[in-house]
């Protein structure tokens, strides 16, 4: 798999400085945790999952979960399961018989209800179950059923050629209630430290926390600006996300995808668009408008900003946004490389190439290090392009 793959060469070539490289679930984690990006979810009882995914019909997409839990109703749990070991055994038929190249699978993912689900979705799947790059674990905490998820997964990983990761989903009233937050998360990352080698994420569940307010965030906001929302997810990216904690945390869903009432002014300058595409920019900056694209965009440049990377959408129109978002730009990279392959007992601080700002090797050394992977998965602008250079003709 490779992001933006759907480019042809001459664009590839006239957008990358320097081109993203290609990943599978076999990629070393530490480098992987970066390559989810937009991850779509998609309801296991969906009939057609193995024909949208063999037929591309989602451009750009790279990571997916299929999901058993909230996304259907309790009475349709046999259904789902049925379906998607249909789907799964298409899938494998289809990369078999040469109309799927595996190099092309997206990372799929399942999201499950419980240990028992895990246990005999796997053994249904037998074989198959090695197209799969892991699990997703909701609603997860520190009790005997986290931790019968990893011990299932330890299992199953000595059975199954290449790795099947873990990806726990932050999202109880326990960490959501300010008194028993920060315990539980410390609890669950005591947990997730036993197994740090097949944790490829930590999420968040911005949905269900919301609810737990009866609040849902409207299109004119992010959910940094829901207050205790807000405050959460600060503990959790204190707790996980610190370098020294070694896990990479993924930003919450983006719910909307289709133009309705808009109260306030959007925030999606036209500059951007404007420069990269002349007047027509105007009509490309409208087109995201509608979709409630600008929105997201604002979101995950916050994403961004706190240290999250990677985002659940439940919509194919973020793909591409999302994924755009995440192409490094030449200033970024030049700067991490300066900072990165320096000898910081050699330079402490100098100007930037860009000749706007300091470097400090030592304070930006964990940034630069961010950067680099993130520019190996996603790739870097040239020096005049930016998100908008790849939106024009797929929103």
């Amino acid at each position: 798999m490779k992001n933006f793959n759907y480019l042809s060469t001459e664009d590839e070539t006239a957008t990358f400085y320097k081109q993203p490289e290609s990943f599978n679930k076999r990629t070393e984690k530490e480098l992987l945790a970066y390559a989810l990006g937009a991850t779509l979810y998609m309801p296991a009882t969906r009939l057609t999952i193995t024909e949208e995914i063999v037929s591309g019909k989602h451009l750009g997409l790279s990571s997916m979960v299929i999901c058993l839990e909230d996304s259907i109703g309790d009475h349709e749990v046999q259904l789902a399961e049925d379906n998607l070991i249909l789907q799964m055994s298409t899938l494998a038929l289809s990369v078999r018989n040469g109309l799927l190249d595996v190099a092309n699978l997206p990372l799929i993912f399942l999201r499950v209800r419980n240990p028992e689900q895990v246990s005999r979705i796997i053994e249904r799947l037998e074989f198959k179950a090695e197209l799969l790059a892991g699990f997703v674990f909701p609603k997860f905490s520190a009790d005997s059923t986290g931790q019968s998820y990893w011990e299932l997964l330890k299992h199953y990983n000595n059975q199954l050629t290449g790795p099947v990761y873990g990806m726990p989903i932050i999202e109880t009233p326990r960490v959501m209630n300010r008194e028993s937050r920060i315990p539980e998360l410390l609890a669950i990352k005591q947990l997730l430290n036993g197994y740090s080698d097949l944790v490829l994420n930590v999420r968040i569940g911005a949905t269900d926390f919301s609810g737990l307010f009866g609040i849902r965030r409207g299109p004119d906001v992010t959910i940094y600006d829901i207050a205790t929302i807000n405050h959460c997810i600060a503990d959790i990216i204190n707790v996980f996300a610190r370098v020294e904690s070694g896990y990479v945390v993924s930003g919450p869903v983006w719910e909307y995808f289709a133009n309705g009432g808009r109260l306030l002014k959007p925030q999606l300058r036209k500059s951007p668009f404007e420069e990269f595409y002349g007047t027509s920019g105007t009509k490309v900056r409208g087109q995201l408008l509608n979709k409630y694209i600008d929105g997201l965009i604002r979101e995950v440049i916050l994403d961004k900003e706190n240290g999250l990377v990677g985002k659940t959408i439940i919509h194919p129109t973020h793909i591409i946004p999302v994924q755009a978002l995440y192409v490094v730009s030449h200033e970024e990279y030049v700067d991490a490389c300066n900072i990165y392959y320096n000898d910081a007992t050699q330079l402490g601080v100098f100007k930037s190439e860009y000749i706007n700002k300091m470097n400090e090797i030592k304070p930006h050394y964990n940034w630069a290090r961010r950067i680099i992977a993130r520019s190996k998965i996603y790739g870097v602008f040239h020096e005049h392009h930016n998100f908008t250079s790849l939106l024009a003709e797929h929103i």
